[in-house]
């Protein structure tokens, strides 16, 4: 046991102390009327030029395998109209979060110091890189099941030549679909490992079973307070509510950002429905959302801080996708995202430069 911890330390230290984004939060909840909402927080300490980019149906992919295999590359064409969220800085870029017309949500959250991706053999005939991994997912598949069963199949791999940007792409994912079914997929020493998503939520390293058994450290944690006790003669009484949420770890590392939001995910009153499940998505995103300025490391000489980029919150039942970036964190541009997965021709645009809602008259406001 012993020789176990050590190992988990010693591999799990560095990543504090990595200068290196580790702050990305997914929340899930299932409404009274079945609405499936799926939100995400994404902080970065870098300018990954975050794009929004439709993927029509019928959209081209090519499928490689790391090139000193020779392996032929594959084209396939996707079966589902998509939407996600691409890191540009990346040649070619990357969808780490998006939805597409079945209702399939998927977010990719960064897993550093423990993902190892799988080997491609010259045998395989099934293989993409993690890089074409998160438009694969989404065009080529329609729910949760579809997504394992294809994984199961399918090599995923990773290595040098790959032009990931400024950090290495070692993320897992958790996908969701309509039906509220939900998984975790993670790649730890070159094996794939999917877990249910029983918690509801993924936040970052360590690896989700780890999360899960961390909760054990938390069961005193209750939505009840103690009104008043009794010390000898006197009767002391609460000073305000929420005494019992005491002990709620409040820094922003993973650990402490998976048991807040996990925490606040099944203390809550179910939401009734979208509208309601929309706002108490956004509620637990606001508890881990990260001004610039205070989740500081060295990366090298250089003092680099994570902070919340953008949020994403997804109506897979609906086709919605509201979204809010580090400038307009206090207003979500709602789309409708039917009307993107009816176009036959792509389209993208920086996050930063979306149409997001403006002031209005405060005195039209005002007037009945």
């Amino acid at each position: 046991m012993k020789r176990i911890l050590a190992a988990a330390l010693a591999a799990f230290l560095p990543i504090q102390n990595a200068g290196l984004a580790v702050a990305c939060t997914a929340v899930n909840v299932v409404a009274a009327d079945k609405t499936v909402i799926a939100g995400r927080t994404m902080e970065w300490a870098f300018d990954m030029k975050w794009t929004l980019k439709s993927l029509p149906k019928g959209t081209p992919l090519t499928l490689t395998a790391p090139a000193d295999l020779g392996l032929p590359e594959k084209t396939v064409a996707t079966l589902y109209s998509a939407v996600g969220i691409s890191a540009e800085v990346i040649p070619g870029g990357a969808i780490i979060e998006g939805q597409n017309a079945a209702g399939l949500g998927m977010s990719g959250n960064f897993l550093p110091g423990f993902t190892t991706y799988q080997t491609v053999t010259k045998a395989d005939t099934s293989y993409v890189s993690i890089l074409g991994f998160g438009a694969w997912a989404l065009g080529m598949h329609g729910t949760v099941a579809e997504v394992r069963a294809a994984l199961s199949k399918t090599k995923v791999w990773a290595d040098a030549s790959l032009p990931s940007g400024p950090t290495p792409p070692t993320i897992h994912m958790v996908f969701t679909d309509r039906s509220g079914a939900s998984i975790i997929v993670e790649y730890v020493g070159g094996d794939l490992q999917i877990h249910d998503n029983v918690a509801s939520v993924l936040t970052n390293s360590p690896p989700y079973d780890w999360h899960l058994l961390n909760l054990r450290n938390y069961l005193n944690l209750s939505t009840m307070g103690v009104n008043d006790r009794r010390f000898g003669t006197a009767n002391v009484t609460a000073i305000g509510q929420g005494g019992g949420a005491t002990g709620l770890p409040g820094d922003f590392t993973p650990p402490s950002r998976f048991v807040r939001a996990a925490f606040m995910r099944h203390s809550m009153a179910q939401p009734k429905d979208a509208a309601t499940a929309t706002a108490a998505i956004g509620h637990i995103l606001n508890t881990v959302d990260i001004p610039l300025g205070v989740a500081q490391s060295k990366d090298g000489d250089a003092v680099v801080s994570d902070y919340t980029q953008w949020v994403a919150i997804k109506d897979l039942t609906h086709n919605r996708m509201m979204i809010s970036d580090y400038a307009h964190r206090a207003t979500f541009l709602t789309l409708d995202l039917d009307t993107i997965f009816a176009q036959d021709k792509p389209s993208a645009r920086l996050v930063t430069d979306l149409p997001f809602p403006a002031a209005v008259d405060g005195t039209a406001a005002l007037r009945n």
